[in-house]
């Protein structure tokens, strides 16, 4: 007896990371519309949009009952590069290996994709009728910045989200562990890109006499402030409520620092004794209870014999939910002094209130298919599409459950080499989301 495709999660999985979608160029246009071709069979109405016909974006509305506000169910199929990294599988084979799916994607954010489509299919060829439209949208380009994917669908197509209320997407789900404790992390605020350059001057000459405190003695000062000093501490309203719900399931030595954060008079003392500790938690805190710029771009010279007049620096700059790029150039100039120039090369605010609206859901459904499991509110520092959503007013949540076992280590595959994910992980993320579906919209959940 044949089977829907919905019914077989690691098929469709696996198909998705056969696609090379690598963003640069991306090309996600085939993969996208072998999903079109899945979502049309179960009759549903798709719209395909692009700016660039290589690069689309579909948008598919499983119509609700008007009995609550839309959902958006929001994921990309573009992927980031393989090269130079040494796989053990070939990257876009999307071998089953003792139940595990290897390949590109698998974790990012493919499996997602699969469990929003597998659950979205179910409920059509069902014939549910959820309280509120399910808009699924599945989107290129989120690896490089989402400006032919998110931007281009919420900036030029913002009738397509007409009504939605909330989105669900990546950035939390994976179970992770503090000491026996599994816990899923439901990311409800993330912060914003400032990404600057900056440009330091000084005496140039030839390169065979000493010249000192030139551009390059300048930035060897710059960088070395930055690498030894924080910026202000900032306990956000997210960061009130992830550190107490990580502290009430974490062990006694884990529990006490949590807390301990919350406190900015001993926040970065805390930081860095977690950090002698080999805590691996302490670098992500950092980033979520600070404002933070890295150096990642260094540009100047042009003749080994000739000392440079003009460096240009490029600097990474997140910015924590509340606060503005000028409160973030603010804290450099009075870090690095107020002679230096910040110019934004780009910046993607977002919508920094926090509606918990649907959280009570997610929470309850996943902790009843892992009573063992709690859910906690969190933030991430990086970014994702999400950003782009919540700029129409749909609180996003990054949550895309799947039970990792033990000793899984979500992040160090991510991105890179041998990214892989259970098939049981994959399953329950299906049966979450589908289950979300089924439930949306209930006066007692939502």
């Amino acid at each position: 007896m044949t089977t829907h495709i919905y019914e077989r999660p690691t098929d469709l999985l696996r198909t998705l990371v056969r696609y090379d979608t690598t963003n640069p160029p991306g090309n996600e246009a085939e993969c996208i519309g072998y999903l079109n071709g899945l979502l049309q069979d179960v009759g549903l109405a798709t719209t395909v949009l692009s700016k660039d016909p290589n690069r689309p974006n579909l948008v598919a509305r499983l119509q609700g009952r008007g009995e609550a506000p839309g959902l958006v169910l929001q994921g990309h199929v573009d992927v980031v590069t393989t090269a130079n990294q040494d796989w053990q599988q070939d990257p876009f084979g999307a071998e089953l290996i003792d139940g595990t799916v290897w390949g590109r994607g698998s974790l990012d954010m493919k499996s997602g994709v699969t469990m929003m489509t597998c659950a979205v299919l179910r409920a059509a060829a069902e014939g549910h009728t959820p309280a509120g439209d399910i808009i699924l949208t599945i989107m290129s380009d989120e690896e490089a910045g989402s400006d032919y994917g998110a931007r281009f669908l919420t900036e030029e197509h913002p009738e397509q989200f007409q009504g939605a209320q909330y989105a669900i997407g990546e950035g939390g789900g994976s179970a992770q562990y503090m000491g026996d404790q599994r816990y899923y992390p439901l990311m409800v605020a993330e912060k914003q890109v400032c990404w600057l350059q900056t440009r330091i001057t000084g005496p140039g000459g030839h390169g065979s006499t000493p010249l000192r405190d030139g551009a390059m003695a300048r930035l060897g000062s710059l960088l070395t402030t930055l690498n030894s000093n924080r910026l202000p501490v900032h306990v956000t309203p997210v960061m009130k409520q992830m550190l107490p719900a990580l502290a009430e399931h974490a062990p006694d030595h884990l529990a006490e620092a949590a807390l301990a954060l919350l406190d900015p008079a001993r926040t970065d003392a805390t930081l860095d004794q977690m950090a002698v500790e080999g805590r691996p938690q302490a670098r992500s805190f950092d980033a979520l209870l600070h404002n933070t710029v890295n150096a990642t771009v260094v540009d100047g010279g042009i003749k080994t014999n000739v000392i440079p007049s003009e460096i240009t620096l490029e600097l990474d700059g997140r910015v924590l939910p509340g606060f503005s790029s000028d409160d973030l150039i603010a804290e450099l100039h009075e870090l690095l002094g107020k002679d230096l120039q910040f110019e934004i090369i780009r910046h993607d605010p977002w919508q920094s209130d926090v509606n918990m609206g649907l959280f009570p859901l997610l929470k309850k459904i996943v902790e009843e298919l892992d009573p063992d499991g709690v859910v906690i509110p969190s933030m991430v520092g990086g970014f994702t599409d999400g950003r782009m959503f919540s700029r129409l007013g749909i609180q996003n949540y990054g949550f895309l459950p799947m039970k990792l076992p033990p000793g899984t280590n979500f992040s160090a595959t991510v991105h890179a080499a041998d990214e892989r994910v259970p098939v049981e992980a994959l399953e329950f993320g299906v049966q979450a989301m589908s289950t979300i579906l089924e439930r949306y919209g209930q006066d007692d959940a939502s």
